[in-house]
């Protein structure tokens, strides 16, 4: 009996919403990673991620089959979704009756026992993700995705042997543009200087795109007190609180944001739960997005801090390497920590639209950073509360605004 056709199943499903539009990728690899042998994606309508999920394995195991019908297969099934793989695998039971038949639909089509289960990281699973938003992303526009449209590859780009050429069944649409891939991948120029400039935006494939969320009005935004990362700590008011349910409304009806992530501090992590309970996602902290510490200006007013501090105050104003008095952050400090979590954030978000829930300095930095203006201009952009901006930022480095400072959500 000759040994069975090894091969990796990568699936990953999405629901804008939660329930909402949704879809599903899979991708069908060689045993070491390398070559793409099939893809699959379809927009389903409404559903939940885990439904999206849950089909986006199916056809992958479908497609697995389907490459060697007449050859016993072992495959290999990576997902970054906890829950469909540990109730694959028998670890955790299935509850949930919309999950039940669809586990019994993955479970029949291959042997158990030719079929194994591991759980990857998201930034791990890019190929099949770019797969099921290229699916919602033509159901947005009333149309089911077709394997010539397919980018997922370049998001996750694996490495080929020389000798090796792209290939799939006979006749496989997949391969083909597969092979066209491959082709302008090997006549870039490895050494090619980044380009600059709007007009070669849409050849770099999805950037990471951050949607950047100041968090809602606390007691202390109406009276303009400084209030950093060294303060209070204070929650949302009555009024933020208001806004923060708008702004997840908004972010519903948009219906892009794949992952949450949040400073540390409390407005934001209640900014950001209002958002996530609406969306149906999680929220992640990135202690890189706080708040500046404005030391002993905590909870005073400028005017105050005039009357205290004013030679503190006038030499903060006047550079960026200056802390406030007592201990606190210069802006060159904070400018350092958001541009190292911004590139973490980069790498994990490639390809992928994120909501950054944070403070009035971080944004300011980031929007700064992205157009390569000067340290002065923080204090030539106003961003009110609950205001969305949005920087991309694509493969080549080059970042773009959006966005500044957008409140048509609270009117």
């Amino acid at each position: 009996m000759p040994a069975p056709r090894r091969l990796v199943v990568e699936a990953d499903g999405g629901s804008r919403g939660n329930p909402g539009p949704a879809g599903y990728g899979a991708v069908v690899l060689d045993p070491d990673g390398a070559q793409t042998l099939a893809e699959a994606a379809e927009y389903i309508g409404v559903a939940t991620n885990n439904v999206a999920e849950y089909k986006g394995l199916i056809a992958g195991l479908k497609a697995a089959k389907a490459l060697f019908p007449d050859v016993t297969v072992q495959v290999h099934v990576r997902m970054d979704s906890k829950l469909v793989v540990e109730q694959m695998s028998g670890r955790w039971k299935i509850k949930h009756p919309d999950m039940k038949p669809l586990a019994a639909e993955a479970a029949s089509i291959l042997p158990a026992s030719s079929v194994t289960y591991e759980w990857i990281p998201r930034n791990e699973n890019k190929h099949a993700d770019r797969l099921a938003n290229e699916a919602m992303d033509a159901g947005r526009r009333g149309r089911q995705w077709e394997p010539s449209s397919s980018t997922a590859a370049l998001d996750s780009p694996r490495p080929t042997p020389a000798a090796a050429d792209p290939a799939g069944p006979p006749g496989d649409p997949v391969a083909g543009a597969a092979k066209v891939r491959a082709a302008l991948a090997a006549a870039r120029p490895a050494s090619a200087a980044p380009q600059v400039g709007w007009g070669v935006a849409a050849d770099l494939g999805a950037p990471a795109t951050f949607f950047l969320l100041r968090h809602g009005e606390t007691a202390l935004t109406p009276e303009k007190r400084f209030s950093g990362s060294g303060g209070s700590d204070p929650g949302l008011s009555a009024a933020g609180r208001h806004q923060a349910a708008c702004a997840a409304e908004a972010f519903a009806a948009r219906g892009t944001v794949q992952e949450i992530i949040s400073s540390p501090l409390r407005r934001c992590r209640e900014t950001a739960a209002a958002v996530a309970d609406r969306l149906g996602l999680e929220v992640r902290i990135e202690d890189g997005l706080r708040e500046t510490d404005f030391g002993a200006w905590e909870g005073l007013t400028f005017a105050e801090v005039r009357e205290r501090h004013g030679a503190d105050l006038t030499a903060w104003l006047g550079s960026a390497d200056t802390a406030p008095t007592g201990g606190g952050e210069s802006f060159a400090e904070v400018a350092d920590r958001v541009s190292a979590a911004r590139d973490r954030l980069i790498a994990r978000c490639a390809g992928r639209t994120a909501l950054l829930v944070t403070h009035v300095t971080p944004i300011k930095t980031l929007v700064r950073l992205a157009l390569g203006a000067p340290p002065e201009s923080l204090f030539r952009m106003e961003l009110s509360p609950a205001s969305v901006s949005t920087v991309a930022y694509y493969a080549d480095g080059n970042p773009s605004l959006r966005l500044l400072n957008d409140t048509s959500h609270l009117r």
